[in-house]
C-alpha cells in the first residue's frame, strides 16, 4: 500500500464507517451534528492570522499574496465569519505578525525571515502596518495577540493560555498565508489537543493554486474542513439553541418554587 492510499483512506470514510451505516444498536453523529457540536459557541474560538494591513492590505508588503486574499474572496469571507463571532458570542483572536524596529528578538534563522527584512514595508510595532486590514472588524471584546519572532501564531505566544482560561477546545483558524503560517497554526492547535476547524474559503496562499492542494492533503489529515458559511450557520444555529434553553430555563419557575395560589 503506498503512502497516498494510506493517507487518501484516512480522510475518505470507508463504506463501514459511512455516517449511514449504524454501528451497534445507534447511528453514529453526521458529518453537519459533528460539526456543529464542534462549534458550540461557548467553547469556540475563532482566529484571523495575519490579516493586517502590511500583509494583506493593498499597500502591503506582499502584493502577490494580498491581491490572491482579496480576489479569491477569501478576506472578505474572514470579516464575514468574524461578524457572525460576533453577533453569536464567539470569542475572535487576531493574530499579527510584527517586529521591533532594531529587529532584536527576530528569527534569521530561515530564509523567509532574511527576505522579510528587505522587504519595503516593515511589520514595525506600532506602525499602521500591524493594524488589522479593512474590511475585518474589530470589536472591544476582540483579542489581539502579537508576536515579534516565529512562524506560527500560536507556538510561542498567548494563544494557547487564553484559549485555556476562555474555556475554548474548538479554534476556527483563517488569514494567510496558506503556504506557511495556517498550517503552523492547525498543527500547534491539533498538538497542544484542540480541535481544529478550517473554512478552506477562508484562507489564502501563493499561487492561488496551492491552497486547495495543501487542504486536501495535508490539513484535511487533522482539521475538520468546510466552508465559512458552513460555519456561521452553524454558529448561529447552536446560539440560537442555547438562547432558547437559557430562557426557557430562566423564566419556567419549578412547582417546589412556584407561589401557594
Amino acid at each position: 500500500m503506498t503512502q497516498g492510499t494510506l493517507l487518501s483512506r484516512a480522510v475518505t470514510p470507508s463504506p463501514r464507517e459511512d455516517a449511514t451505516t449504524p454501528r451497534g444498536d445507534a447511528a453514529p453523529p453526521s458529518p453537519r451534528e459533528h460539526l456543529l457540536e464542534l462549534l458550540r459557541p461557548e467553547g469556540c474560538a475563532l482566529l484571523t492570522v495575519e490579516c493586517q494591513r502590511g500583509v494583506v492590505g493593498p499597500d502591503g508588503a506582499l502584493p502577490e499574496l494580498a491581491a490572491v486574499a482579496r480576489e479569491s474572496g477569501a478576506l472578505g469571507r474572514v470579516a464575514q465569519l468574524v461578524t457572525a463571532a460576533h453577533d453569536t458570542g464567539v470569542q475572535v483572536l487576531h493574530a499579527v505578525a510584527e517586529r521591533r524596529a532594531d529587529g532584536r528578538g527576530a528569527n534569521h534563522n530561515a530564509p523567509l525571515f532574511r527576505a522579510v527584512e528587505r522587504l519595503p514595508v516593515r511589520q514595525l510595532t506600532g506602525s499602521a502596518a500591524v493594524e488589522i486590514a479593512e474590511p475585518v472588524p474589530v470589536a472591544a471584546e476582540d483579542l489581539v495577540v502579537r508576536r515579534l519572532h516565529g512562524l506560527s501564531p500560536i507556538a510561542g505566544t498567548d494563544v494557547d493560555a487564553l484559549l485555556r482560561n476562555l474555556g475554548c477546545r474548538t479554534l476556527v483558524i483563517t488569514g494567510v498565508s496558506a503556504n506557511v503560517a495556517i498550517p503552523a497554526a492547525v498543527f500547534d492547535a491539533v498538538n497542544l489537543g484542540y480541535a481544529a476547524v478550517v473554512p478552506e474559503d477562508a484562507i489564502a496562499g501563493v499561487p492561488a493554486s496551492y491552497t486547495p492542494a495543501m487542504v486536501r492533503h495535508t490539513l484535511a489529515l487533522v482539521a475538520a474542513v468546510t466552508t465559512a458559511e458552513e460555519v456561521a450557520a452553524c454558529w448561529r444555529r447552536t446560539a440560537v439553541t442555547s438562547s432558547r434553553s437559557n430562557v426557557g430555563t430562566a423564566v419556567t419557575p419549578s412547582r417546589s418554587n412556584s407561589p401557594a395560589p
